[in-house]
């Protein structure tokens, strides 16, 4: 079995699941309602949800008939502290390229080309 990290980046690298990610961080739904907009059966979407729901990205609930889904928003933590580790450290790289080039003179001897150098 793949480590949490993988299990959410897998599930959110279908569109259709990001949608669904992205329509339940508006609110909980139902699968039905879930499905309304597109053009698959509800148990594609049903599918969908069992992915996403494996990956701790969503989970179900029962109130009365209803089965809403809802977006647990904990695993975005996981998430943005794995992203947030290499962007600092794309950024510190950044910073050092840029302190490099500041300490570059403005004007740099390049050599003159064979046409100027060489005379007639």
């Amino acid at each position: 079995m793949a480590d949490p990290l993988s299990r959410v980046f897998s599930a959110l690298a279908d569109p259709t699941r990001r949608d669904i990610v992205a329509r339940l961080a508006v609110g909980d739904a139902t699968v039905n309602e879930l499905a309304a907009p597109y053009d698959v059966t509800v148990q594609a979407v049903s599918k969908h949800l069992k992915v996403l729901e494996d990956a701790g990205l969503v989970s179900r609930s029962r109130e009365a008939q209803r089965r809403p889904v809802h977006l647990e928003a904990n695993v975005f933590d996981l998430m943005t502290k794995w992203i947030e580790r290499y962007r600092r450290q794309a950024e510190e790289r950044y910073r050092r390229l840029d302190d490099v080039l500041r300490s570059m003179p403005d004007a740099v001897d390049t050599p003159p080309s064979p046409q100027e150098g060489t005379p007639s």
